[in-house]
């Protein structure tokens, strides 16, 4: 069962994904040949009444596909003005956003229901701190914690990111941190807060976070906004890591592919509880949107710049040129998914997921 459900919730943020273009292709009166869910093989194949619906054997990405998009019908679409290439440069942006945005709308959702059915909603404001604390030689009960290290606070999950992924260090081993706060409605920076290292199970040492913080009351003002608060958190710590993945602080072997997302949403489903279950969700939505949204050829993000140098060269890019970079990117995109699917394969028999 919980196999089952990860691929449900696999094809359910693919399909929600591609009714974003679908739905604004509709509206922009765009003629949609076919939609897709998965690929490789057709396994099911139905014509409704001008789109072909096809559901195929991998659920591993989908596709919708529009009259005249890749450019090669210049004289069909003079005919034709529902062709995609016939459409007003913003038409064509809001169809190629909406894809990334139903996914990010979805995460905002999704975020709202974990803290719905979570025991509690976490503030950004100490309440009190553990027995060795270190920090309290710095910090105060009722500080609101405003950025760690130069990172503005949005939720929480800041707090936890910022905390675990320094490794400065002073002369007595702790770890330090640079921390704004608001006491007494005033701000305040403090230089080289210090907090204690505890051994982790794998034999490294992390953080000892020596201090707790107070609860937000959970009414529905609070909950719509420290949903998208931490919707916001979530889709700036994906940014954070894809930089440092370009920077070499994280390798090949760090990434996961649709094997290792079904394995963390299996996992998921058995040990956690609902609210950390409709997270990992989230975290998922929100990081397919995010990454759909990057310049990357064959991405949404890279055809819509090439409607944005349309827009302001008020001519299109030849089709065989914004074709070969497609076609490109993904080639890269399925070599570098074969070699993530492998890893994922190693580790799961390996029990590296866990």
């Amino acid at each position: 069962m919980p196999i089952v459900i990860a691929i449900l919730v696999f094809c359910a943020i693919i399909l929600i994904h591609e009714f974003g273009h679908f739905f604004a292709a509709k509206a922009c009166g765009i003629y949609v040949r076919e939609f897709a869910l998965g690929m490789g093989p057709v396994v099911f194949r139905k014509k409704g009444k001008e789109t072909e619906y096809v559901i195929r054997a991998l659920p591993i990405g989908g596709s919708c596909s529009f009259e005249g998009e890749d450019g090669g019908y210049e004289d069909e679409a003079e005919r034709n003005p529902r062709a995609f290439n016939s459409k007003p440069v913003w038409q064509r942006m809001l169809v190629i956003l909406a894809g990334p945005v139903m996914n990010l709308v979805l995460g905002y959702i999704v975020v709202v229901i974990s803290l719905i059915t979570s025991p509690a909603i976490a503030s950004k404001t100490i309440a009190e701190f553990q027995t060795q604390s270190v920090s309290s030689a710095y910090l105060r009960v009722n500080d609101e914690i405003l950025s760690v290290d130069g990172l503005p606070i949005f939720s929480v999950s800041d707090v936890i990111y910022k905390l675990q992924s320094s490794d400065r260090k002073n002369a007595d081993g702790n770890l330090v941190y640079d921390i704004t706060v608001r006491r007494n409605g005033e701000k305040i920076t403090l230089k080289d807060v210090e907090f204690m290292t505890i051994p982790n199970e794998d034999g490294s040492n992390g953080v000892y976070f020596d201090f707790v913080v107070y609860r937000v009351e959970k009414n529905f003002p609070n909950i719509i906004k420290e949903g998208f608060l931490e919707s916001c958190s979530t889709a700036r710590l994906i940014i954070m890591t894809l930089v440092d993945l370009i920077r070499g602080k994280y390798g090949l072997n760090d990434l996961s592919g649709p094997i290792g997302v079904g394995t963390v949403i299996t996992e998921a489903v058995k040990e956690y509880t609902f609210a950390d279950f409709m997270n990992v969700v989230s975290l998922i939505t929100i990081n397919l949107g995010v990454f759909n949204l990057l310049p990357i050829p064959a991405l949404d993000g890279a055809r819509f710049l090439f409607l944005v140098v349309e827009l302001i060269r008020r001519k299109p890019a030849k089709p065989e040129v914004e074709g070969m970079v497609h076609f490109v990117g993904f080639a890269l995109l399925m070599l570098l998914m074969v070699v993530v699917t492998f890893n994922d394969i190693v580790k799961l028999v390996t029990g590296g997921f866990k």
